[in-house]
């Protein structure tokens, strides 16, 4: 019979701890608690925070779960679930906005594209399930990046390339626009990433109420758009949709 790793039970053991209980432990508390020299738990605890399972408070030293490991739960949310708790609520979407709809979700540096909700009407239209976008110009990244602390590292330490003029690079502006983000609730993108193309989208969350996903609508800057403003009309159905999906997840009311 195959005999278990120590250094990976002991890893896990220290998570659990982490899990559970206070929002942080000092290295002691976790040593004492675990039966552990100091030496073996600091370096375990180094390793876990390495790889993004672990943070360290800079003011106390303490340490708590890391965002990497809320992203690796989010896994158990399959992707085939929010897309078909989202199928309704996105042709719903796409029939009272006139325009395409897109759930998208964090993958490696970008947005994948898991659903796609053809413009009403009979313009010859590509499928773009499959598709990436990037994080920090669409509004669909925009969202990831506000909610989703994953998504933002990636997006903020990633390349931020300028697709047209209006593409915002500049870190203190890129985190601007993620703080408005969150502040009103969706996010946009006016000819950012394509020249005469607008976007507005807003997050979905799951039972737990983190962020799993973000669902939008693009369309023709002189149909999405108001005299160069988002149509508030179009911004409510998105926040709308986005709502409906999350209390469908388990989310309840936002």
């Amino acid at each position: 019979m195959a005999r278990n790793i120590q250094s990976l039970e002991r890893a896990a053991a220290m998570l659990r701890l982490l899990a559970g209980g206070e929002r942080r432990l000092g290295l002691s508390d976790i040593a004492s608690t675990l039966g552990l020299a100091k030496g073996t738990a600091h370096g375990i605890l180094r390793t876990l925070q390495q790889e993004g399972f672990v943070e360290q408070d800079e003011n106390s030293g303490r340490y708590q779960l890391g965002a990497e490991l809320l992203r690796l739960g989010n896994s158990y949310l399959d992707v085939h679930e929010l897309r078909a708790r989202a199928l309704v609520w996105t042709d719903d979407l796409a029939r009272s906005s006139g325009e395409s709809v897109y759930l998208g979700v964090l993958h490696q540096q970008g947005v994948l594209i898991v659903h796609h909700v053809f413009r009403p009407d009979d313009s010859r239209q590509v499928l773009e399930v499959g598709a990436m976008q990037p994080l920090h110009s669409t509004a669909l990244g925009k969202v990831l990046s506000a909610y989703d602390p994953v998504a933002h590292s990636e997006a903020a330490e990633g390349d931020r390339e300028p697709f047209t003029k209006r593409t915002v690079t500049e870190e203190d502006a890129f985190e601007g626009v993620l703080a408005l983000t969150r502040a009103r609730g969706w996010g946009s993108d006016v000819e950012e990433t394509w020249d005469g193309v607008a976007s507005v989208a807003a997050p979905v969350h799951d039972r737990r109420r983190l962020p799993v996903g973000a669902v939008g609508i693009t369309g023709a800057v002189e149909r999405v758009c108001d005299d160069g403003e988002l149509r508030s009309e179009l911004i409510a159905a998105v926040r709308d949709c986005a709502r409906a999906v999350s209390r469908d997840l388990g989310a309840g009311r936002f």
